[in-house]
């Protein structure tokens, strides 16, 4: 057994080490084509130059808040539908889970020809009424609701997977009995007994979701906007250093957010079997 055990380690090892000979060579390969100077030397202008280059500073923000408002979207859209249906319906969670995954099978092209067929489709018939000024805002280039729109569908299936697997690991109706009886209203239950114990599930959904806003480029490239994504390839066809610059520190953030992440889950995990 000792001897299985110990090559089971070895094997681990060596998958582990290929996974990072996977990734480390390519990023390693990035950064030395952004710091590699023309004369040999090694230089930094690719990144000490990103503050200041055009567009940079407002494709980043226009992305953060695209990001923040997605994610507040989805979650007041799906938090309360997945607990109604536990608590209220359990017959229709087959019918929300094909609702919430259904968006894996269009494509974002797909997608994406699917909403300016709607927004052209709109002006015309709707001219004469209030709903034509309901396009125009969803149309704006300051704030483009119609991005947020398409990146709730397209996060749709990741959130619902990340907040099923969480509400499978508590006992909702319990917990919400329990606060019941103890004089608690309905929101009261839910926000202060339920939420908590899906922190972790909230988080991973809002991950998944941030990372899908901060590298989606597809969407917003057709519709005709400047988000991050869409930033680093304009960029890309003019100063090749700086878009990979660009690119590295994009990676270097989600894998940030993703070590914080998962720190976080487990000093929840550590807490929880303390306190037990």
């Amino acid at each position: 057994m000792a001897q299985l055990i110990s090559r089971l380690r070895v094997w681990r090892g060596a998958v582990l080490l290929l996974a990072g000979l996977y990734f480390l060579i390519p990023m390693a390969a990035s950064v030395w084509f952004s710091i590699d100077d023309v004369n040999g030397t090694i230089a930094f202008d690719a990144y000490t130059g990103l503050i200041s280059a055009p567009g940079f500073t407002d494709s980043l923000v226009l992305t953060l808040e695209l990001a923040v408002v997605t994610v507040v979207v989805l979650l007041l859209l799906l938090v309360p539908a997945m607990i109604a249906v536990r608590l209220g319906s359990p017959k229709l969670r087959p019918l929300l889970e094909v609702v919430c995954t259904l968006p894996l099978v269009v494509p974002p092209v797909a997608l994406t020809a699917g909403l300016i067929g709607v927004l052209r489709w709109g002006p015309d018939y709707l001219m004469d009424t209030p709903f034509f000024q309901t396009f125009v805002f969803v149309q704006q280039p300051e704030f483009p609701l119609v991005l947020v729109i398409a990146y709730v569908l397209m996060a749709l299936p990741l959130a619902y997977r990340a907040l099923d697997s969480g509400l499978r690991a508590v006992d909702v109706r319990t917990l919400v009995e329990a606060a019941r009886n103890c004089g608690a209203s309905w929101p009261r239950a839910v926000v202060q007994v339920i939420l908590p114990n899906l922190r972790g599930a909230l988080l991973n959904a809002s991950f998944l979701t941030l990372a899908l806003v901060l590298g989606e480029f597809t969407t917003a490239s057709i519709l005709g906007y400047q988000p991050f994504a869409v930033w680093i390839y304009s960029v890309g066809n003019s100063q090749g250093q700086m878009s990979v610059a660009v690119s590295v520190l994009s990676l270097l953030i989600t894998w940030v957010l993703l070590l914080l992440l998962a720190a976080a889950g487990r000093e929840r995990r550590h807490k929880t079997a303390t306190a037990s």
